[in-house]
């Protein structure tokens, strides 16, 4: 892939996701903090109010265009998906030692290949 060809899906991308109400979610949030703390249930979860047309979501021809919907019709795992999992500590040979040898090793790799080319 060329320079420009990068270049270009950059500034494509950057395009995709302005958004035209950031100056209405900068004041809905001053105002927000002005009337003092809400509960976290409360505060809306998604980053576009309803009824936003969702720009490259749609990627079928002759379709109509994606709207993004209330916070309450998405299901609940969809808020919690971008938290990093916690695993229990089981112990030893348990899952969270597994995952934990596997960044490692991974991660040895990728040092490995990194020092092949210098």
């Amino acid at each position: 892939m060329s320079f420009l060809r990068a270049v270009h899906r950059t500034s494509r991308a950057a395009r995709l996701f302005q958004r035209s109400y950031a100056a209405d979610a900068k004041a809905s949030a001053a105002a927000s903090s002005s009337a003092g703390a809400k509960d976290a249930e409360d505060a809306p979860r998604s980053s576009c109010p309803p009824n936003t047309v969702l720009i490259g979501a749609n990627y079928l021809k002759n379709q109509p265009a994606v709207l993004a919907l209330p916070d309450e019709d998405y299901p609940p795992w969809l808020w919690t998906i971008l938290q990093p999992q916690e695993l229990p500590d089981d112990g030893p040979g348990g899952k969270a030692e597994k995952v934990r040898l596997r960044k490692e090793n991974r991660q040895r790799i990728r040092d490995q290949n990194f020092m092949k080319t210098q």
